[in-house]
């Protein structure tokens, strides 16, 4: 059932993202920051912890996922180092994610040959 209710729900992340793209003028940048942003604004009301705890994988993966992790960092260093916390914990929460997110980058840059665009 834990695996039904992660593809549900990333699922229909994903199918409100097609929906934005193919019916509005917003380019995927924006959507994508849009999603961040999200993520940031639901967790600071409250409502995103408990869609994490029905989602799992389903709400943390995704981009609001990352809005969550960026809050949540937030929230904890400000409860642990004050006014400086609320500029390091969202760097420390998200640190892994964005350290893999550069090595896979570099990585992949390595085995496949780029090619300009046009």
């Amino acid at each position: 059932m834990e695996y039904l209710r992660a593809f549900i729900v990333g699922g229909l992340f994903c199918v409100i993202g097609q929906i934005l793209i193919d019916k509005t003028k917003l380019t995927p940048a924006r959507i994508l920051v849009i999603y961040v942003v999200g993520g940031v604004v639901l967790s600071a009301i409250g409502l995103y912890q408990p869609l994490a705890d029905f989602a799992g994988a389903g709400a943390t993966v995704p981009l609001t996922g990352f809005g969550y992790t960026l809050a949540k960092g937030v929230q904890e260093g400000v409860a642990k180092d004050g006014l400086l916390g609320a500029v390091t914990g969202g760097i420390t929460s998200t640190a892994g994610g964005i350290a893999a997110a550069i090595f896979l980058g570099v990585l992949v840059a390595f085995l496949f040959k780029p090619k300009p665009k046009g």
